[in-house]
């Protein structure tokens, strides 16, 4: 049996995500992702972006196989091998990179985590800097469609930390952190991707 897992939403996700990097990341350096599940956004990013190179990270150390799985079959050599770290536990663990990358976390985590993930970027970035954010957010307060405040409230009744987070919000702690929301895209299935520039 294969240590490699396969989320749906990852492989729905993977390709409209790529089309949004493909255009902030940098032509070259290296690139953070926090928070990279079974490892397919990573594999699908690293060998559509040779030139880069990508530093996957999970907190859950018992999704690093998947992670490495992925990388072994791709056969990639511009991956290093997955971190485990806690956003919230600064500084972080990484001395350098050029972009970061992070899908799908901020909803699933408590608040604390968003606060500490745009302080962490502000620290670790240069300037010029790109972090590219993934996931459903509100705007103005509001939901984006119904489906997403159904979300919202079956993910507050698992953690009550956790829930779908307003775009304004995250982007006032952006700039606390020396970074501005340079650009929201909208994406399939009532998502959102979120390009900040240091």
């Amino acid at each position: 049996m294969s240590e490699k897992e396969t989320a749906p939403s990852a492989e729905r996700n993977k390709d409209p995500i790529l089309a949004v990097l493909r255009r902030v990341l940098p032509p070259r350096g290296v690139v953070l992702e926090i928070g990279s599940g079974t490892g397919q956004h990573v594999a699908h990013f690293a060998k559509a972006l040779p030139q880069l190179r990508f530093q996957p990270s999970e907190m859950d150390a018992a999704r690093h196989a998947s992670i490495a799985a992925w990388i072994r079959d791709e056969g990639l050599r511009n991956v290093d091998p997955p971190l485990a770290f806690d956003v919230t536990a600064l500084p972080w663990p990484v001395r350098k990179a050029d972009a970061i990358v992070c899908i799908n976390v901020i909803h699933i985590s408590p608040w604390s985590a968003t606060l500490a993930l745009m302080k962490g970027a502000g620290d670790l970035l240069p300037p010029s800097g790109v972090l590219v954010t993934y996931g459903p957010y509100k705007r103005g307060g509001a939901h984006t469609a119904p489906s997403n405040a159904e979300f919202d409230a079956s993910l507050r009744s698992r953690n009550p930390g956790w829930g779908i987070r307003d775009m304004d919000d995250v982007a006032a702690v952006a700039t606390g952190a020396g970074l501005r929301l340079e650009e929201s895209v909208a994406m399939p299935a009532n998502n959102f991707t979120l390009v900040f520039r240091r």
